[in-house]
């Protein structure tokens, strides 16, 4: 991670869960982190529990606002030498895309030809349960798995070194579970007592460990589950 430290990472759907704890490992990799997220208010919370010495992490709307997003994040920290964009359960496929359009554009208006695109998708962009409450969401996570291999591919085409990886977690503890259920709290807390998730700690490990392959190395895809996961 050494060639990594003092560079930019934008970590979008940052306030909470796999995003907030992304967002504290590559802080405490000595990573430049803005983060982005429709919950301004818990961004700036975590501004007051980071260490005072690490830049602050911005809160912006990202859905309908990516390229304003780079933006700004290019007259906070100019240039900007690496992203990491994240879309997280709340994103749309949409949003994902134009993401990862404006970060591309970005690296490539400022030459710089070893960034990274990462992708939190989920085991559901590989298999489809038997459960119609997540069918839809299923459907756009294979979205994210093919768009991932996509952008791969056409970073290959463009002759850069910039890469892209998607990250494919089964169950992890986060608020997920309880949005998808809300109407029943009890079935969304039963979710995770029901094996050993993963934890938000894990998916950031799994973050580093990406961005710490050596640059001639691509991983294209993650998938990890809690080890008592069947499906």
């Amino acid at each position: 991670m050494e060639r990594w430290s003092g560079r930019v990472a934008l970590v979008t759907g940052a306030s909470v869960g796999i995003g907030a704890a992304v967002a504290r490992a590559l802080v405490q990799h000595g990573m430049k982190v803005v983060g982005c997220a429709r919950s301004v208010d818990k961004i700036e919370r975590m501004v007051e529990v980071l260490p005072g010495a690490f830049p602050p992490i911005l809160g912006l709307s990202l859905l309908g606002d990516a390229q304003r997003m780079v933006e700004v994040l290019s007259g906070a920290f100019p240039p900007i030498l690496g992203l990491s964009l994240l879309g997280d359960a709340q994103v749309n496929v949409m949003a994902v895309s134009i993401c990862t359009r404006e970060a591309y554009q970005s690296m490539k208006e400022r030459n710089i030809d070893d960034g990274h695109i990462i992708n939190i998708n989920s085991m559901n962009g590989h298999s489809v349960v038997p459960q119609s409450v997540v069918h839809f969401y299923s459907a756009t996570k294979y979205a994210v798995t093919a768009l991932t291999e996509g952008l791969r591919q056409e970073l290959r085409e463009a002759r850069t070194h910039i890469r892209a990886t998607c990250i494919s977690p089964g169950l992890v503890e986060t608020g997920f579970a309880f949005k998808l259920h809300d109407n029943d709290p009890e079935r969304a807390a039963a979710t995770y007592e029901s094996i050993r998730c993963l934890k938000a700690e894990d998916m950031a490990n799994a973050v580093i460990y990406v961005l710490s392959a050596p640059p001639h190395v691509q991983i294209g895809d993650i998938q990890m589950r809690p080890t008592e996961q069947i499906s």
